[in-house]
């Protein structure tokens, strides 16, 4: 056996020719991006503009330029925050637990992050903390945006999320306009041999990033970083996620998290990715690669050799491993689907994992008029408001806060523990 395991050695050999290709000064590949960074003033002045358009007062000054009306939600929202509206941690045990919570210890270091998705408008988030506040809820620590970038821009939903992540102390990400399903600048398919059910074959492949778009990806992603401070996007396509990789190790401060697009259901494609996250990590360790979504017919033994993987390469704390436990009702899994006991007999022992709600539970999905669907994140907002939907997408939605607090009630009982919106939710 020992004889056998050598031949896995890889040889030093090969990857000096994998380092000299990367260096050539004739290398069109790599000369792509380093242009696209010299067109955006370089790596310095990019990380300069992310951080000084991402700084929660520059985010505000905007939308009181704009009169936008979120600014109002936004105030009322720090207002709640500074007063303490929302309940404690310690509070919320006690009402789930009773008097027993007081003399219960806690292990913190296998703490879930409780996950939402899609947060596709920001006036739900308010409709959210409203409803934390009423019911003494737990807001999510998570939140995932799949909804149209340039819609975000024109009736400025795009500053008052950055701002609202910022204010209740939650991650979010956001997924970027240049893929196979969206049309190009150019009004045309960005994927030209791809439409609509009738060419559902096509998408067997991936609808994917095709030709010269892997490169206009990274220049959508450098807009959206540095005019907005978006830092995290959804990755859903093997070279895009190439491209994260070798934007980070060229010293962009981006950050990405694979999404269940892309597929990634077994241990050995996760060793395939967490060995490129280790081959072009930086002098320091760190990666962008800050979590994978995995796909949704994963298993407890796939998410453990996941954390295994992810342990050897010393990213434990860094990349999260986010598993579905509910999802959309139709249109993307076999109903039921409902992962959360599974999720309770890992959350003891498999550290930096997400619990991700983007539905409700089956069965209060089947009593709803407009079960959640997931191809009502690619509607635009205009369709949406002529069918009169956006007060069951509102919802769709809130069904799935109580999902989130579903998960926080059962782990709590179970004596485990969790992560909510961090300023929010005192401890």
């Amino acid at each position: 056996m020992k004889a056998i395991r050598e031949k896995m050695l890889i040889n030093e050999e090969n990857l000096k020719e994998v380092n000299a290709f990367l260096l050539r000064e004739d290398n069109p590949l790599i000369n792509g991006i380093l242009k696209i960074i010299d067109e955006n003033g370089g790596v310095e002045e990019i990380n300069r503009k992310a951080r000084e358009n991402g700084k929660l007062e520059n985010l505000m000054k905007r939308l009181e330029e704009k009169k936008s009306p979120f600014l109002k939600d936004l105030e009322w929202l720090i207002k709640q925050r500074d007063k303490g509206a929302f309940i404690s941690i310690p509070e919320y045990r006690r009402k789930i637990l009773g008097k027993k919570a007081d003399s219960m210890r806690f292990d913190e270091s296998f703490a879930v992050t409780l996950e939402i998705s899609a947060c596709n408008f920001f006036p739900w988030l308010i409709e959210e903390a409203k409803k934390a506040i009423r019911q003494q809820d737990l807001m999510p620590a998570r939140y995932i945006r799949v909804r149209s970038m340039k819609e975000q821009v024109e009736d400025g939903d795009i500053l008052a999320f950055a701002a609202a992540m910022q204010i209740i102390g939650a991650s979010y990400v956001q997924t970027l306009d240049t893929k196979g399903t969206m049309l190009g600048s150019d009004g045309k398919p960005i994927n030209v041999h791809l439409g609509g059910p009738e060419t559902i074959t096509g998408y067997f492949g991936g609808v994917g990033v095709p030709n010269e778009y892997a490169l206009k990806w990274v220049e959508e992603y450098l807009h959206y970083y540095t005019e907005y401070g978006v830092r995290q996007v959804l990755n859903t396509n093997i070279g895009t996620v190439l491209l994260g990789f070798l934007l980070h190790k060229l010293g962009i401060d981006m950050e990405f998290k694979i999404s269940v697009f892309l597929g990634i259901d077994n241990p050995y494609s996760i060793l395939w990715i967490l060995t490129m996250a280790k081959l072009f990590s930086r002098d320091d360790g760190t990666t962008p690669l800050i979590g994978f979504n995995l796909s949704n017919s994963v298993d407890n033994s796939t998410i453990e050799l996941s954390a295994y993987i992810r342990k050897t390469f010393d990213f434990e704390d860094v990349v999260r491993i986010e598993h579905h436990i509910t999802e959309a009702y139709k249109s993307i899994v076999r109903q039921p689907y409902d992962r959360l006991n599974e999720l309770l007999e890992v959350a003891d022992h498999v550290k930096n994992i997400s619990a991700k709600h983007e539905g409700a539970p089956p069965e209060v999905e089947k009593t709803r008029e407009h079960p959640s669907d997931i191809l009502d994140y690619f509607m635009p907002k205009k369709e949406i408001m002529e069918k009169g939907l956006m007060p069951k997408l509102l919802a769709n939605y809130l069904d799935k806060h109580d999902a989130v607090n579903r998960t926080a009630k059962a782990l709590t009982e179970k004596g485990l523990t969790f992560i909510a919106a961090q300023n929010l939710h005192k401890k």
